[in-house]
């Protein structure tokens, strides 16, 4: 006789390695659509897009449809973080996803400004923003397919997995532009080379694609869907709940997205037009940077997990003001060893404190609003402390020379250990809340 009792069907579970490697592949691929952006932001946007008699008016140009990406994160982050948070991480991952690589694709066929005009860097405005819109909502839901999959005591560990991915990214990023000037001559690469990484982008779409369709749903934001405890607008619960953690994890984020981006994309546009280096001789000298950055954000997320959030954020955050006093002697020396040494020590800060932020930002957040309020600080940070800076940096460098930009990253710095010491220590904190 058979029984009338329902047996529940067990839980899907992701394995260990299915959860890292999607988590590491996802932000790697939008991490490298993000950045090469940034390098032709530098090398070859300025002369095809916005031409004229200034080339550093070009240039700030150029900067600032850099910037628009950054101010179409936080909207990413709401979009995305509403149905995220709604229906789950798996199916928002995968929109996230395909709207950053559409965006990107499309960049590489856009037409030049001799050919359409004034069209052509609106149309390059527009993709830029899709790709910023599409990076709002890879980045959180990449961090909680991590986090929220992670067994107790090993949470900044795995959420350093898609960290990885912006190192990993960069580095295939320079390496395109790197091999494209290597191979092409400086007529191609402005004609059609510079399209390559754009539209290659789309094989490594399909790939990410194909590992994010295999995964289940994180079993913590399963048993939310299973108590029905969704917020109908989690947005407006962020902020009208959550409005402290809100301001203090952007705070906490600052100083990472003002180092990042004067290492790299200021570092570039300086030491190719006020040092005179070569575009590739520059790359070069990133790219080997660049290792310490990937480097050091596996030991900050061992210490992070060893020692807590609070004592290895603030420490790091401490080491990049100092090295914010120590920026202009370093990269105006004009000799590769110096170059060098900013380049390695800031990427070196970058991934010390990049590590573990993932992680402590999606700890400040209960489960029925942490992809919305973990993406809202991360990308509100990345406004006020990336979107712009560049420019900044550009502007401070010509008008007060480069001590002035160390001022501007030791300043961001202090902020962030401010936030940093009024935050409580979350290691020990249940995500399942």
């Amino acid at each position: 006789m058979m029984s009338n009792v329902a047996v529940a069907a067990p839980a899907k579970t992701n394995s260990k390695a299915t959860v890292l490697f999607a988590s590491l592949i996802g932000t790697t691929i939008e991490f490298f659509d993000f950045y090469i952006f940034a390098t032709a932001a530098v090398l070859v946007f300025p002369t095809l897009f916005f031409p004229g008699n200034d080339p550093d008016l070009a240039r700030l140009q150029s900067f600032m449809t850099f910037a628009i990406a950054f101010f179409a994160r936080p909207i990413g982050s709401a979009l995305f973080g509403h149905f995220g948070d709604r229906i789950g991480r798996k199916a928002t991952l995968v929109a996230a996803l395909l709207t950053m690589g559409l965006s990107t694709v499309a960049i590489g066929l856009l037409p030049s400004y001799a050919q359409v005009g004034v069209l052509a860097p609106l149309l390059l405005a527009l993709c830029r923003f899709g790709q910023g819109l599409g990076l709002g909502g890879e980045w959180g839901g990449a961090i909680l397919l991590a986090t929220e999959n992670a067994p107790p005591g090993k949470r900044a560990w795995y959420g350093m997995f898609p960290q990885l991915g912006a190192p990993i990214g960069f580095l295939m990023a320079s390496g395109s532009f790197l091999l494209l000037g290597e191979f092409l001559s400086e007529a191609d690469l402005f004609a059609w080379g510079w399209r390559l990484p754009f539209i290659a982008s789309s094989v490594l779409v399909l790939i990410g694609l194909f590992v994010r369709l295999k995964i289940h749903e994180t079993p913590v934001f399963q048993a939310t869907l299973d108590k029905h405890e969704q917020v109908k607008v989690p947005m407006l619960t962020v902020f009208k709940h959550h409005g402290k953690m809100l301001f203090l994890g952007t705070c906490i984020a600052l100083a990472t997205f003002v180092l990042f981006y004067l290492v790299t994309v200021f570092a570039l546009s300086w030491g190719t037009t006020s040092l005179g280096y070569s575009r590739e001789h520059f790359l070069v000298l990133q790219m080997i940077a660049i290792l310490f950055f990937a480097a050091c954000i596996p030991v900050s997320a061992l210490l992070a997990d060893r020692h807590g959030r609070k004592v290895t954020l603030g420490i790091i955050s401490l080491a990049i003001a100092v090295f914010g006093l120590f920026m202009a002697p370093l990269l105006n020396s004009g000799t590769d060893a110096g170059v060098l040494g900013f380049l390695c020590v800031g990427l070196a800060l970058m991934g010390l404190t990049y590590g573990p932020l993932g992680t402590i930002l999606s700890e400040l957040f209960p489960t029925n609003v942490r992809y919305t309020g973990a993406s809202l600080t991360f990308n509100l940070a990345g406004i006020f402390g990336a979107s712009l800076a560049p420019s900044i940096a550009t502007w401070l460098g010509k008008q007060y020379g480069l001590g002035a930009v160390g001022y501007y990253l030791a300043a961001a710095a202090v902020i962030t250990l401010l936030a940093v010491l009024v935050t409580q220590e979350t290691k020990n904190q249940q995500l399942d809340n």
